[in-house]
């Protein structure tokens, strides 16, 4: 148990400052910052300069944005976390072969965070690479993983909604979200059609350990335009489940 004198009041801010940046939300005023933390204008100025100061943000005199060292941040986490490593040879390998982009993600709250992916094709407007982030409710890997927890933390995790609507395919009322977790349960893989974004369906399965423990959730995307999202699970569930077996028995 750590003790609250242990804390570090000013690195908790200066991260939950860090945390307010996003695709959605590159460039932010002190006031945007602030709302978003909440944390008191003056301490995110503060942290918002000791970051500049740093080559963490760049600032205009009005805006701050966050620069590349800041993946410096994320790199060293990726760089020692076993799964990744595991996992890129096998998504390059299955990508070359199938022709399509693959991806592992891990749930990091009500998001998936990207481990490792290999891109064939680009089927998304942003472009996504290990430690991009996206909303665990309206992505395949997302469902995956929320279907894993028991039904009220997955419940918590979504909140009283509603969502927000990504695009006008995207699942925004909780408890229809899950009803589908419930037939990801049972099925096995979660299939979404442009929810996360027009134009883009894809398919998910668990990566489970060797103790049948949900650790990571696999996909592959297709652009809508080349196939029917009802088409996803004939096409590229075989493929998915041989990589989810083989990862069983490496992941210890």
């Amino acid at each position: 148990m750590i003790s609250e004198r242990d804390i570090m009041g000013g690195l908790a801010k200066g991260l939950a400052v860090i945390e307010t940046f996003s695709a959605e939300r590159p460039r932010q005023s002190i006031a945007e910052v602030a709302a978003r933390s909440a944390l008191d204008r003056a301490t995110a100025r503060r942290c918002l300069l000791t970051l500049a100061h740093h080559g963490y943000a760049d600032y205009d005199g009005k805006y701050f944005t966050l620069t590349p060292r800041v993946l410096r941040l994320g790199t060293a986490c990726l760089a020692t976390m076993p799964l990744p490593q595991i996992v890129q040879p096998l998504l390059d390998e299955l990508s070359e072969r199938i022709g399509q982009s693959s991806s592992v993600s891990i749930l990091d709250g009500d998001e998936i965070v990207y481990v490792a992916r290999a891109a064939q094709r680009k089927v998304i407007s942003i472009a996504l690479m290990p430690g991009s982030r996206l909303p665990a409710y309206c992505t395949s890997m997302g469902r995956v993983l929320l279907a894993a927890l028991p039904d009220d933390q997955a419940r918590n995790i979504l909140g009283p909604g509603p969502l927000p609507a990504r695009t006008a395919q995207t699942l925004t009322d909780p408890q229809a979200i899950l009803h589908q977790l419930a037939r990801v349960r049972m099925q096995g893989f979660a299939v979404i059609d442009q929810e996360v974004e027009s134009g883009l369906c894809s398919i998910a399965i668990p990566v489970r350990n060797a103790h049948k423990q949900t650790v990571a959730a696999l996909n592959i995307g297709v652009s809508a335009f080349d196939m029917q999202a009802a088409g996803l699970a004939d096409a590229y569930l075989p493929a998915l489940q041989v990589l989810q077996d083989r990862l069983a028995g490496m992941l210890r």
